[in-house]
């Protein structure tokens, strides 16, 4: 199949862009699943992206040669720190709230210059972006006559709600984007609505895992309960209640193996509560997906405890591992799972109210994490009686989730593009 599309149509020279860190997020593995599949089709690919200047990156997806790095921080082009698209990120970061407007347009020159520098060097058929924010804005506003492709992750909706003052300036190139790619279908829907994007340029391609990388392997029945957690250790990821909830439960052994990195006082509320539970967590900060992939396959049990996602990718690793799930009843995880939720491996935990897009209404809180405590015990009591779990319910789904999958949708959207 895949020699006869390559006769049908031509290679591509694709252009990828990433206003941060293109390894640390679930944005970057995504980014970097598409530079991978794209040189498996022969592909030729070249990246944008913004790095911290004291921490020099390689990626094995691309040569060094083919990227174009936006360097932050006090000896960087910008003086700030990388701008999270998300307000807690894995490493140092500024928020995009708070920046002025003086940082917002050296932001705006400093990665037009080194778009312009890659596209004048590189001379791409095709932009692919992330994030319906202010770069990909910026890029369809320079340069008008590319093709153009742009990936919402979550996180640019959840700026575009909590910063209005930015919404004129995503909008006035966002709008012009050729195509836009989506999630979920929810997604879709509140992009259009959001955007005011024709829901006609929306397509849904979902997301994937590396079905190499993380598989099933036995558990094994020892004592305690293994769980992990593998996000931002923020309070919009649901961290802290469900630290509470957990030390709670002590009916039955468990220990929780926390991944994930964050920064400010959100970080330290979340590793205070986790040093307070002793001996019953480890604290990894980041990691590797390879690291990961090993702690996972190693646990009974995976909780998702946010308040907000998109098609959360840590879950399909997750299931793909042979883990038994506990997670928020979001939209993007009912329709991720679908027939799937009624599994007895999986457990959906109502969602409290919420404002501010990811803030629990305070009274609700109570009732949140009494629910989740609820679930949790549920399901480490079912792992110390059947540790390994039969993913047949969810097999389909999972095939449906590989990376090579997803890339061939995206790659249709390339071509359509392109080629009108």
């Amino acid at each position: 199949m895949m020699t006869e599309m390559m006769n049908d149509r031509r290679l591509l020279k694709i252009l990828h862009i990433l206003s941060q860190r293109p390894d640390s997020t679930g944005s970057g593995i995504y980014l970097q699943a598409m530079l991978r599949e794209a040189s498996k089709w022969g592909h030729e690919n070249y990246l944008v992206a913004g790095i911290q200047c004291d921490s020099p990156l390689e990626l094995e997806s691309i040569e060094a040669a083919s990227c174009r790095y936006l360097t932050f921080g006090e000896t960087g082009r910008l003086p700030f720190s990388i701008v999270g698209m998300s307000d807690v990120m894995p490493y140092d970061s500024a928020r995009f709230c708070t920046l002025s407007q003086e940082d917002l347009d050296a932001y705006e020159a400093s990665f037009s210059h080194r778009i312009t520098e890659a596209v004048e060097t590189f001379q791409p058929d095709i932009i692919h972006s992330h994030h319906l924010w202010i770069v990909s804005s910026l890029t369809r506003r320079l340069f008008p006559d590319i093709p153009m492709v742009t990936n919402c992750h979550g996180s640019d909706l959840r700026q575009f709600q909590n910063c209005p003052h930015l919404q004129a300036r995503v909008l006035s190139g966002c709008r012009r984007i050729n195509a836009v790619m989506a999630l979920s279908c929810g997604q879709k829907a509140n992009i259009s609505k959001l955007y005011g994007i024709p829901p006609e340029t929306i397509h849904v391609v979902g997301t994937g895992y590396n079905d190499r990388l993380f598989v099933q392997t036995a558990k094994g029945a020892d004592q305690p309960v293994q769980i992990v957690y593998a996000g931002k250790l923020s309070r919009a990821k649901g961290v802290p209640w469900m630290l509470r909830a957990l030390s709670r439960i002590d009916e039955r052994p468990w220990h929780i193996h926390l991944v994930g990195g964050g920064s400010g006082a959100e970080m330290a509320e979340c590793l205070k509560l986790a040093e307070q539970m002793g001996g019953q967590v480890t604290a990894y900060g980041a990691v590797s997906q390879e690291t990961l992939s090993g702690i996972m396959r190693r646990s009974h049990l995976f909780v998702l405890p946010s308040f907000f996602e998109g098609l959360p990718l840590v879950l399909l690793e997750a299931l793909a591992s042979g883990c038994r799930v506990v997670a928020t009843e979001l939209p993007g995880v009912t329709e991720l799972l679908g027939d799937a939720c009624s599994a007895g491996f999986i457990d959906l935990v109502p969602m409290p109210r919420l404002i501010n897009v990811d803030e629990p209404v305070q009274e609700d809180e109570e009732i949140f994490e009494k629910n989740l405590r609820e679930a949790l015990f549920r399901q480490i009591s079912a792992a110390g009686q059947a540790p390994d779990i039969d993913l047949t319910p969810i097999k389909d789904r999972l095939a449906a989730f590989s990376w090579q999958g997803v890339f061939e949708k995206v790659q249709k959207i390339y071509y359509q593009v392109s080629l009108a």
